[in-house]
This record gives structure tokens, C-alpha cells and sequence, in this order.
């Protein structure tokens, strides 16, 4: 494998790697979406049973700055709060997390998805709208949760923490990166070689996070437009790996039924970056995808991306074992990156 040094504040990364024989990390998105409403403690529990890698928790602030698991900066969508608090909405109709107190969301039920413009909303086969009692959770308890089932299960489960608009937040007087990082530091997340990434779309917030902040936590950017090679080089600067969509990497196919694959995973490995791929539902596959096997056979062996957000962990977890059985046992695929030793130790 060939190794690559970025800089001082970035880790050295595997760059090139048999695509063929080795396996994708598999990730939980918003704990099991697919299966239980998102971002809730029984999420969490059925994606570590799944045997997810790691598990998601989008984080968000409360008025009193607790980090809440909660994808969203409005409850509308996903919680009761209109019906809780009908006179606490803003002049724009909606109601906001940062406006109630961590007291008050805990008054709060979160249900499936209500918003329509999803593909799978019309196919009945996720968790039924406005039922059961599920209730908004701080990361520090997922954070407890996780490692309480490290320890009871015979696998572990990592983190993965999204910080959710953080200008929005500091527009609110709000820090989320530091409160973020504070509790992951109280629950022993404070190591490049800890079983942990951070994510984020602020690229001016993941520059802070690692020259400001000086987190030495693996960190992701993400993208929502596809990058080219000057803008990876830029990310690498600060960045262990980039989160991008799934059609930055796989577009189509073929007339031979071969995958329309992009340069992305290939230009993003050239500067030791890890790519991540979201999200993978089985309910929602691209039209031109056949198969789910097909279409994780396109990701992984063709494609050569190194990690999956997915909605039903199980699916991608159960297919890595067939493959990697198919052939003959393979490698597991060795995703965090490698860092010069002594500087691992200073880092510590």
C-alpha cells in the first residue's frame, strides 16, 4: 500500500488499496432508517444488533446548548411540537430546536417522516406515520448507549457525528463544534484512533475544527457537488475523507451492463482521501441498478468507495460476508487511516 503525508495537522492515509477483495464500513444511517424512525435510541440498539461499523447522530443544539441527535433545525417534519407548542412557532411558520430547552423537546414524540418527496414514501414498508413513542435523545446518551453495547455485544460499533449547520448556530449565539467536541471528550473520543469520524458540509467549519479547534478526530467533508482534483487537494489539507452522494461515484450503465463510473474515488484516493457514500436504501435503487448486489458490486469492487451510509445496515452487512466468503475470505478493509506513529502519541 502506498502511504501519503498531507501536512501537519492532516494524517497520513492509505492511498491505493485492492478494491476487489476488500470491504466497505458500513454505516447506520440515522441509526436503522430504514426500519425505525430516525435518529432515536431504538435506532441505535437495532443498528448495533445489525452489526453496523458505526453508527449516525446527526446534532443539533438545544436553547441551552445540549447537543441533541436530531437531523433537522425544525421539529415540523418529525415531531409533535405543533400540537405541544402551538404558540412557539416563528414568523415563518415553523418551530426551531434551538428555540426550546432540552426540559422542553423531552416533552416531544418524534414520528416517521411526514414530507412526501421521497421515493419510498409510497411503497408502505417503513415505520408507520405518528405511531409509537419515541422520544428525542442527547448525544450523550447515545454516545452512553453505544458503548454500553459495545461492551454487552461481540461487536463495536464506532461514531459518527454530523455537525448540522453551524453558522445557522452561531448566528443563534450558539457553538455547536465546541459543545460537540466537549461531550465526545467525556465520553473518551479525543484520539485519531478512536473509533470515531465527524462530518460536516461547512467546509469553513471543517478547517476551524482542525487548525482552530485542533481536533485530532478523523473528520469527513462533505460535498453535495462533485469535486475535482484542485478541490480535493484542498480538502486534504484538513480532511481525512469526503461524504458525497451516490451518483458522484456510480451515474448509470452501461450498454454491456457494465457501471458509468465517475473519476471521483480514484482522484480522491490520489490524495488520501477516503470516500463515503450516502445513502444507500433498498427501497429507493437508481432505475438502471438490477439488483441490490449488483448495484454494491458497482460501489465497491468497481467503484472502489471505502464506506456506506445506508437505511437498512443489515443489507449491505449481510452482502459484504457473502462476498468477502465468495472471494475466499479477502481482507478486511482497513479504513482509518494510518498515522506516523510518534505523531500519534503527540497527538494524544
Amino acid at each position: 500500500m502506498a502511504m501519503a503525508q498531507i501536512n501537519d495537522d492532516a494524517p497520513a492515509a492509505i492511498v491505493t488499496s485492492d478494491q476487489t477483495q476488500n470491504s466497505p464500513i458500513v454505516i447506520g444511517h440515522r441509526g436503522a432508517a430504514g426500519y425505525l424512525p430516525e435518529h432515536t435510541t431504538e435506532g441505535v440498539v437495532l443498528a448495533h444488533a445489525m452489526q453496523a461499523d458505526y453508527i449516525e447522530q446527526d446534532v443539533v443544539l438545544s436553547k441551552d446548548s445540549i447537543p441533541i441527535v436530531f437531523h433537522d433545525l425544525i421539529l415540523d417534519d418529525l415531531t409533535n411540537a405543533a400540537t405541544v407548542f402551538p404558540d412557539r412557532k416563528r414568523a415563518d411558520g415553523h418551530w426551531y430546536v434551538m428555540d426550546f430547552t432540552l426540559h422542553e423537546l423531552r416533552k416531544l414524540t418524534v414520528t416517521e417522516r411526514r414530507s412526501p418527496s421521497r421515493p419510498w414514501k409510497d411503497k408502505g414498508n417503513r415505520f408507520p406515520l405518528e405511531s409509537g413513542n419515541f422520544r428525542i435523545a442527547t448525544l450523550a446518551e447515545h454516545l452512553q448507549l453505544i458503548q454500553g453495547l459495545n461492551k454487552t455485544r461481540p461487536n463495536e460499533a464506532g461514531v459518527y457525528a454530523e455537525l448540522k449547520s453551524p453558522a445557522e448556530h452561531r448566528a443563534a449565539g450558539l457553538d455547536l463544534a465546541k459543545a460537540v467536541l466537549e461531550v465526545l471528550s467525556q465520553y473518551g473520543y479525543d484520539s485519531a484512533d478512536d473509533h470515531i469520524y465527524l462530518q460536516c458540509f461547512d467546509e469553513a467549519e471543517v478547517r476551524r475544527l482542525r487548525k482552530e479547534l485542533k481536533t485530532p478526530l478523523l473528520i469527513i467533508q462533505l460535498l453535495n457537488q462533485p469535486a475535482d482534483p484542485a478541490k480535493l487537494k484542498s480538502i486534504a489539507e484538513v480532511a481525512d475523507g469526503i461524504g458525497v452522494p451516490l451518483n458522484h461515484v456510480v451515474t448509470g450503465k452501461n450498454a454491456d451492463d457494465t457501471p458509468q463510473l465517475t473519476e471521483l474515488v480514484k482522484n480522491a484516493h490520489a490524495h488520501a482521501l477516503q470516500v463515503h457514500v450516502w445513502t444507500f436504501r433498498t427501497d429507493a435503487l437508481p432505475e438502471y441498478a438490477g439488483s441490490v448486489s449488483e448495484y454494491l458490486e458497482w460501489l465497491v469492487a468497481a467503484g472502489g468507495v471505502d464506506g456506506i451510509f445506508a437505511d437498512q445496515p443489515d443489507v449491505v452487512v449481510e452482502w459484504r460476508i457473502a462476498r468477502k466468503q465468495q472471494v475466499n475470505g479477502g481482507n478486511r478493509f482497513r479504513l482509518l487511516n494510518d498515522r506516523d506513529p510518534e505523531k500519534s502519541q503527540a497527538d494524544k
